[in-house]
């Protein structure tokens, strides 16, 4: 039977990584965060007020056609970050600190919760929880221009909205990875263990830790 997994958590995490692992190991068809092709996201980094709202569009817009798109697929699907995430976290966090107007912000909810009542949820999200230190050493190492000025101020605050959305999220189950322990990417061992626990997830067992 086919599944839907998004993978969930902050910038510079390792979700197009772990998809993209997780696609290989497991022969599932992989679904990619739309982020070189954003024409707005160099603008927004330059100036949030006033490119926030015109952002996050984009990547709700893109967002809900992979999900529409994902359900429609024969094969088990993992996603890298799911819709929720952008409404949830980033959209939230810019209108918080005052880089999206409450008009904006308003509009831009009405947009997101009328589509998701559309849109059944996934199987499972996978959280890749990272604390600042680790996310900036990620992201220096992968290099992206527009991410530079990303201050750790900013992903701290990241970090505190996604905890605060997986708290109370309850459309599907959760698994959280505690990412600054396991490095997927330079140890097989981690990505097997993670493998191992999503399948285990996957399977209907309710509780699933790292040990």
């Amino acid at each position: 039977m086919k599944k839907f997994i998004a993978v969930a958590g902050n910038i510079g995490v390792g979700k197009s990584t772990l998809t993209a692992m997780l696609a290989e190991k497991l022969a599932w068809e992989p679904f990619y965060e739309a982020v070189d092709d954003n024409p707005y996201l160099a603008d927004f980094y330059a100036n949030m007020q006033q490119w926030s709202f015109h952002s996050q569009v984009f990547f709700l817009s893109r967002r809900l056609r992979h999900h529409r798109q994902i359900l429609d697929r024969p094969r088990t699907v993992v996603q890298d970050r799911s819709v929720y995430e952008d409404a949830e976290v980033f959209a939230e966090n810019l209108f918080r600190q005052g880089n999206m107007s409450e008009r904006d912000y308003r509009t831009y909810r009405e947009l997101y919760t009328a589509m998701r009542l559309f849109l059944p949820p996934p199987d499972l999200v996978v959280y890749l929880r990272a604390s600042v230190p680790v996310l900036i050493k990620r992201i220096r190492k992968r290099g992206r221009d527009f991410e530079r000025q990303v201050s750790a101020e900013y992903l701290g605050q990241l970090n505190q909205l996604y905890e605060e959305w997986i708290d109370r999220f309850s459309l599907c189950p959760v698994l959280t990875v505690p990412a600054d322990n396991l490095d997927f990417v330079q140890y097989n061992s981690h990505m097997e263990l993670i493998a191992a626990k999503i399948v285990d997830k996957l399977s209907g067992k309710e509780v699933v830790v790292f040990d």
